[in-house]
């Protein structure tokens, strides 16, 4: 299954918002610091800032030809320790366990050389695992560090594509 990465319009921020909900009920599961508001959607208080600030890519992953996920790449002045933050990665539960992340992390590798840094929850094992499988895929060494961010405990790598 063929898949790429489509930089998101702000003509379909609506799209994306709606994946964001659903990216953050995912979340919800390993963490109480995420709660449904009163309108029935998890919200991100910062979705505004997507398209308003430079330093902020929105990409659709498209497999197959249809929309499979998303993700979120920061640059300055968003970070200044490292050239681009993958900062939410999304992937939709029928495109899960097919090769659809996978191939979307090698697009976004392939279109993006430099330092990076990716952070996941402690408690979200299926992350970390999945993370780890990616760098001894791609045979990219990083470094791993663990720490409180926001009132929850992260584990983070930083590494270098070259």
């Amino acid at each position: 299954m063929k898949v790429n990465l489509k930089v998101i319009d702000s003509d379909k921020k609506e799209v994306l918002h709606n994946l964001y909900s659903l990216y953050l009920h995912d979340l919800s599961a390993y963490t109480e610091g995420l709660q449904i508001s009163d309108s029935g959607r998890f919200e991100f208080d910062s979705f505004s800032l997507v398209w308003e600030k430079e330093g902020v890519t929105p990409y659709f992953i498209i497999a197959g030809g249809k929309l499979a996920g998303f993700v979120l790449i920061l640059e300055a002045p968003f970070t200044s320790k490292v050239d681009k933050v993958i900062n939410d990665f999304f992937i939709l539960h029928p495109y899960r366990g097919k090769g659809v992340a996978k191939a979307a992390v090698a697009e976004i590798f392939s279109q993006n050389k430099g330092s990076f840094y990716i952070s996941q929850l402690v408690e979200n094992k299926p992350a970390v695992r999945f993370w780890n499988k990616i760098y001894q895929q791609h045979g990219i060494e990083f470094e791993e560090h663990t720490e409180v961010q926001d009132g929850e405990e992260v584990v983070y790598q930083t590494f270098v594509v070259r």
